[in-house]
């Protein structure tokens, strides 16, 4: 690893985080804020007025308690797209953006092996996921006991949290292997959005009715199963290490990738 890159990666993009964190800061302290037991019938007759709407969202069904009010509102859908779209623009500034402006000549002009200058690069990625994971859990934890004291099942909380790290992992390590791949950084980013748009939507089609229920299988987004792990189900844990798995090698093909192929500089 290189510690001087990994600190001009954090001078590069904090604001991008900053920026996001601040996004699902203010979702995710709103949410929990209209959480209230007593509206539980008006909002279960709202969703059975848009049964369609809700299912792609994967609010049809939120429960009563603090929990599975978050865990509905929060992430079956914003804590999933909006990270998405972090990582797409992130990933493509870690590798490909640099050969399309021709600035990946100066990160190898240094004493530096190629596949240790984009180890710094994914690992970078990975701990700006973590100190992500990390704020949105601390901030909804601290938003429940404030406004709900004692409401949370924390532990619960926190293996939910352990599978949306895990999906995150998984599409970091897809955008990341596709920004070490492409030349251009519109490929990278069009390649990085295709895989997280589709998985997403995927997701939303297979809730709206039997019909459509097998596209579940279609989607990396069925291995985050939200309900398994706050129930610490051992299936649902298994395909939570699948994420992992999954998202630690496609980044490490990258780095192998990036560090074996020409490039035009």
């Amino acid at each position: 690893m290189s510690a001087t890159l990994f600190k001009k990666e954090i001078k590069s993009n904090w604001l991008l985080l900053v920026i996001f964190l601040a996004v699902l800061s203010m979702y995710g302290t709103m949410i929990t804020m209209m959480f209230d037991p007593k509206l539980g019938d008006s909002l279960k007759m709202m969703a059975e007025s848009m049964p369609d709407l809700f299912a792609a969202f994967g609010m049809l069904d939120v429960g009563t308690t603090l929990l599975e009010f978050v865990s509905g509102y929060l992430y079956g859908m914003l804590y999933v797209a909006f990270p998405g779209v972090f990582i797409i623009i992130l990933c493509n500034r870690l590798a490909a953006k640099y050969v399309d402006n021709g600035s990946m000549a100066y990160l190898l002009a240094v004493p530096k092996k190629r596949w240790k200058i984009m180890l710094t690069q994914g690992v970078f990625m990975l701990t700006a996921l973590v100190v992500m994971v990390v704020y949105i859990t601390a901030l909804v934890l601290l938003v429940s006991e404030v406004l709900f004291p004692g409401e949370m099942e924390t532990a619960a909380f926190l293996r939910v949290n352990v599978g949306l790290l895990g999906l995150l992992v998984f599409f970091g390590g897809a955008c990341f292997c596709a920004s070490c791949f492409c030349n251009e950084s519109r490929t990278s980013s069009g390649i990085s959005t295709a895989v997280v748009v589709y998985s997403v939507l995927v997701q939303m089609i297979s809730q709206v009715g039997d019909k459509f229920e097998n596209l579940k299988y279609a989607t990396p987004l069925t291995l985050f199963h939200v309900d398994g792990l706050a129930a610490g189900d051992g299936e649902a844990w298994m395909t939570c290490v699948i994420l992992y798995a999954v998202g630690l090698t496609l980044m490490g093909i990258g780095i192998v990738r990036f560090s074996k192929r020409d490039l035009p500089l």
